[in-house]
């Protein structure tokens, strides 16, 4: 019966294979068609920067502004200087929060796939459903030509993510050229390979990501490299279910987590689990990886997480809606959060 599970789920990584280079075409023909609103260039941000209070001896000026960028998520600088950035323009136009739609809360509960999370949307939007996917994620990628510390070229690096799954994307990543991009439901691989600072190839490592709406923000973030060599991450608590390179389910509907992959995506395992909204990740100089971990507005705190390897910190999404006999459950009443010495 293992046998038999593991071929099955090898023959699903092949099928979604299949279905994601098909999805991409929809991505290329919408690449030179997509034309978000962008404010006119002014001089807002740098009026802004001068009301600063800095310390002596520090300056603050503007290095790139609307339209060159617009709703920036996340970015990263590259060695070469190439400044990647994440942005949104499915904020509350095809990415909302559980909480906007308390109706949808029991069937975003029982959602155990995407598909499922899917399939609620067209249930409660019926004919709405088609504005779920108008707007998009996309890369910029920010270029200062000669020096002066202000961008002066901006290219779309990648565009197309939005179809009604996509989004927020929270992560992005560099390393010799290769861009990771980690934009529910899917972890992308993308490269520029003729120069002309938009990627000519884009790879789907693994997808599944994101399982339900739950709450804003609580996307993939913090793509690292780490002292092993291997690329890290982290997810907040709208849950996964995917199936790795080599063909093996990992699903946790209930929580966010920690991943690891090698840098092809092969060997994707859970590193961690048990957190709620980990953000950023980061190395300190003797390999140990923390978190920032987000309360949950129930009298809870923020947490600053040291990560080990197979550590179940112990939120579970569904504390999130209990308010009786105790306000958030265990999460609160065996104080689960505080830390344990």
């Amino acid at each position: 019966a293992g046998s038999s599970a593991h071929r099955d789920a090898g023959q699903s990584w092949q099928v979604m294979k299949y279905t994601l280079a098909l999805a991409l075409l929809g991505p290329a023909l919408a690449y030179a068609q997509y034309a978000p609103s962008l404010a006119p260039a002014s001089d807002e941000a740098a009026r802004t920067a001068a009301t600063f209070q800095l310390k002596e001896g520090y300056a603050a000026q503007t290095f790139a502004a609307e339209p060159q960028l617009a709703h920036p998520v996340c970015f990263w600088i590259a060695r070469d200087g190439k400044v990647y950035v994440a942005e949104t323009f499915r904020h509350h136009a095809g990415v909302t929060d559980i909480r906007e739609h308390m109706d949808w809360l029991e069937d975003d509960l029982a959602a155990r796939s995407v598909e499922d999370r899917v399939a609620m949307f067209r249930k409660h939007l019926g004919d709405q459903f088609p504005s779920f996917e108008r707007e998009h994620e996309r890369i910029k990628v920010l270029v200062d030509t000669d020096g002066d510390r202000k961008i002066d070229r901006d290219e779309v690096f990648a565009d197309g993510f939005s179809a009604a799954a996509d989004g927020i994307a929270a992560g992005l990543f560099e390393h010799k050229g290769q861009v990771w991009y980690a934009c529910i439901p899917t972890m992308w691989k993308l490269a520029d390979t003729d120069g002309d600072l938009k990627a000519d190839q884009r790879t789907a490592q693994s997808t599944g990501w994101g399982i339900r709406v739950a709450l804003l923000g609580h996307d993939m973030h913090g793509i690292q490299l780490g002292p092993d060599g291997l690329l890290y991450w982290s997810i907040g608590d709208r849950g996964f279910k995917v199936v790795n390179q080599e063909g093996v389910l990992l699903d946790s509907p209930y929580t966010g987590a920690v991943l690891r992959s090698n840098l092809d995506g092969s060997n994707l395992e859970v590193y961690a689990t048990g957190l709620r909204n980990p953000q950023e990740l980061a190395f300190d100089d003797w390999g140990n990886l923390w978190t920032g971990d987000n309360n949950s507005d129930g009298g809870d705190r923020a947490r600053w997480v040291h990560v080990v390897e197979a550590a179940e910190i112990g939120w579970r999404q569904a504390y999130q809606w209990i308010k009786e006999p105790n306000l958030r459950g265990a999460w609160n009443d065996e104080r689960l959060w505080l830390p344990h010495f």
